[in-house]
């Protein structure tokens, strides 16, 4: 075969621009969405006389997204905590209606508690907490001396918010929408694929133990991100609706799963490790089957499907040659090692097989049959929560004296916004740097408004006239709220812009109002800046790390404790939502993370053995005898991972060996038997985090064996 050279083209500038076109086109189409929703609703809410409508219009601006299902997702939460808000307002007012500093009182608890909610939640349950509290400022503030206006102070509020939450979902929707169910589908099929690849790979023996750790932090982010994509699509359409229990049970079988893969991985290379060879190979070897019966091309719609016969014929192979194998070993330690990692091998082909049939049943064009029932609980931190309570509270608590003692003109408005920030940003990762981007885009939105209202505005008249005017300013703002790079500037550039420039019927041109107004609302920013400071966010401190480390070491005791109906589900989600919340505050690769990481693998293995433990327990009658030392080493467990030290592992490690001494004359005990000496070699491994624990002589002595 011969090579000729072909000379290099140059794409000419036309295909250039066609391919940059294409690859911003969203961007653009979410900007002329963005202005669409916007400028309706101005000119809606001005035909409607509504007093202010520019909080409609910004209303546009704040549920506004690429994606319909989180535009319809953060309305309804939005339309909610506006309700809610709006309640609360009149409650206070009506309480304490000439009683000023009790009214700043009650206001300032009611904000805090609602920034403290905000930061229990995830995604938009959180924001309706948040605007739960700065609406009752927006209702009763305004009001504070005409409290028989609180009614009608609560109806325009309420009535602007839902005007312009209707039209950015009618616009959303109806105008080119951008499916979240299509992106919830292609996170189903990855997730489903890089699992079952996986398995492929670990069953085969081509994964470490540092592979594991990076594959188990990929399976909690997948869950998380699964769990938050389904809560917001089914907002979407009655299909997705319909779907919705189905893919909360996929969740939760994939993180069933994939923790016991997690558990069988460990006790391979425990015994590898260890020269407990003959048990080892003798495991592999039986989980072999399941390697070739994944080895299937992974289509959609139909990979799932395929996969079933494959899986149970499987699992027929694998229990005809569990006899021969454990014929072929050599020790009765062996035959304890063989029998343990055989039940393992079991348990999960059982999860797996229910994974799959799950996922199968979500591929089908119909659904048949409704899904089990189970919940996707989140990990919390109540300290952290009342924090958050603290400093908002004090924030307005602060602000509400300065606004007395000085009678400024401008303090409600200052008041307001310091709220709405406090509160916004209270659960964010990084307050401080929010804050800081946020308040950059306020500053150059104030600017712009400026410009656009004392230079353009004044040349101008009507509705139509409005939108040329203001147009190109709002573009940049929105623009900037499409990259993720520059949305928090964006953001507070389409605030800032909005808030000022106070679009209505009669627009004002006064420029000591203006200048008077912006002050204020750079003094509300400056402020929530300066709680921030003062009081810091626990959101990624070693604080808060410190205390998520010992919530998630007390799962273990939860497991030991809590009631059996519902504790898989319940342990493994609060797992991976702590986990991803460790992930997300922690520098990746610190020291730090590697040692919550191994933290949460020993949990999540000791945890979930610990429940399956328990459920064999309470299936089968046993001497009290018994029961009472399988329970002491169950607490003794719980007990260690409570309070971590020397002497803790000792006696939990004694606990463990106490009880297995015990089953082992019991032949009718032999999954128990199995189970306790899981827990006994997660106990001895000297690579998990409990090495620490371990006597010198122990981590130099290989795994022993009870028998």
């Amino acid at each position: 075969m011969s090579v000729t050279d072909i000379p290099a083209t140059t794409p000419r500038l036309r295909d250039i621009i066609a391919a940059s076109l294409r690859a911003e086109s969203p961007v653009w189409l979410f900007v002329f969405k963005s202005l669409l929703a916007y400028y309706i609703t101005g000119w809606l809410a001005m035909r409607l006389a509504l007093p202010q409508p520019s909080t409609a219009m910004l209303t546009t601006i704040i549920v506004a997204n690429r994606q319909t299902g989180m535009v319809l997702a953060k309305s309804f939460y939005r339309a909610v905590g506006t309700l809610v808000g709006a309640g609360a307002g009149l409650l206070i007012v009506a309480l304490f209606p000439q009683q000023r500093v009790l009214f700043l009182s009650a206001l300032s608890l009611w904000v805090g508690a609602c920034s403290g909610g905000a930061t229990l939640y995830r995604n938009f349950t959180s924001y309706a907490f948040v605007l739960a509290g700065y609406t009752a400022a927006i209702v009763a503030v305004p009001v504070i001396d005409n409290p028989l206006g609180a009614f009608d102070s609560a109806v325009w509020r309420v009535s602007e918010v839902l005007l312009g939450i209707a039209v950015s979902g009618a616009v959303s929707d109806l105008i080119f929408p951008s499916r979240i169910r299509d992106d919830l589908r292609r996170a189903c099929r990855a997730q489903f694929a890089n699992f079952i690849e996986f398995v492929q790979k670990a069953v085969a023996g081509k994964v470490a133990r540092g592979d594991l750790e990076n594959a188990h932090l990929r399976f909690v982010r997948d869950a998380v991100t699964l769990e938050d994509l389904r809560s917001a699509v089914i907002f979407e359409d009655p299909e997705a609706r319909a779907r919705s229990g189905h893919m909360l049970l996929l969740n939760q079988r994939f993180m069933a799963a994939s923790t016991s893969l997690q558990t069988l991985h460990h006790l391979i290379n425990r015994l590898k490790q260890n020269g407990h060879d003959v048990a080892a190979n003798a495991l592999i070897q039986l989980y072999q089957p399941l390697g070739e019966a994944l080895d299937a091309p992974i289509e959609a719609g139909a990979a799932a499907r395929v996969l079933l016969p494959r899986l149970a014929h499987a699992h027929q192979i694998m229990c005809k040659s569990k006899t021969a194998l454990y014929a072929g070993m050599a020790s009765d330690a062996d035959a304890l090692d063989f029998e343990t990692g055989a039940t393992l091998i079991d348990r999960f082909v059982d999860e797996l097989t229910a994974y799959v049939d799950t996922a199968s049943a979500l591929q089908a064009p119909r659904l048949t049959g409704a899904a089990e029932r189970v919940r996707f609980e989140r990990g919390n931190d109540y300290l952290g929560a009342g924090l958050a309570t603290m400093r908002t509270a004090i924030t307005l608590a602060v602000l509400s004296l300065f606004w007395i003692n000085s009678a400024w003109p401008f303090g409600a408005s200052a008041m307001i916004l310091a709220t709405i920030f406090a509160g916004l940003f209270a659960a964010a990762p990084n307050p401080t740097q929010a804050v800081g981007k946020t308040f950059f885009g306020f500053l150059l939105g104030m600017m712009a408004s400026f410009i656009c209202l004392f230079v353009v505005l004044t040349q101008m008249d009507g509705y139509g006239l409005l939108i040329a005017g203001t147009a190109p300013f709002i573009m940049i703002g929105v623009a900037l709220m499409a990259w993720p790079t520059t949305t928090l500037v964006g953001v507070g550039y389409c605030i800032g812009f909005t808030y000022i420039l106070a679009a209505k019927n009669e627009m004002s041109f006064d420029a000591v109002h203006f200048l008077n107004d912006a002050l204020a609302q750079l003094v509300a920013l400056g402020s929530a800046a300066a709680a921030f400071a003062l009081v810091p966010p626990a959101v990624g401190s070693l604080w808060l790390r410190r205390r998520q480390l010992e919530q998630l070491r007390r799962q273990v005791g939860l497991a030991a404790t809590a009631p059996l109906p519902g504790l898989r589900s319940r342990f493994e989600s609060v797992n991976h939502d702590l986990f991803a919340q460790i992930v997300a505050q922690t520098e990746r690769g610190s020291q730090a993370s590697r040692s919550l990481t191994a933290w949460t693998l020993s949990v999540h293995e000791v945890g979930r053995t610990l429940i399956e433990l328990r459920s064999d327990m309470a299936n089968r009658p046993l001497p009290e005898d018994m029961r009472e030392a399988i329970n002491r080493a169950i607490d003794a467990i719980a007990q260690l991972f409570d309070h971590p030290d020397a002497n803790t592992y000792q006696q939990a490690r004694a606990a463990i060996i106490a009880a297995t001494v015990m089953l082992d004359s019991d032949e009718a005990t032999r999954p128990l038997l199995d189970h306790l000496h899981l827990l006994r070699l997660a106990l001895l491994d000297d690579q998990s985090v409990l090495a620490a624990y371990m006597p010198a002589r122990t981590t130099t002595e290989g795994v022993a064996h009870a028998t």
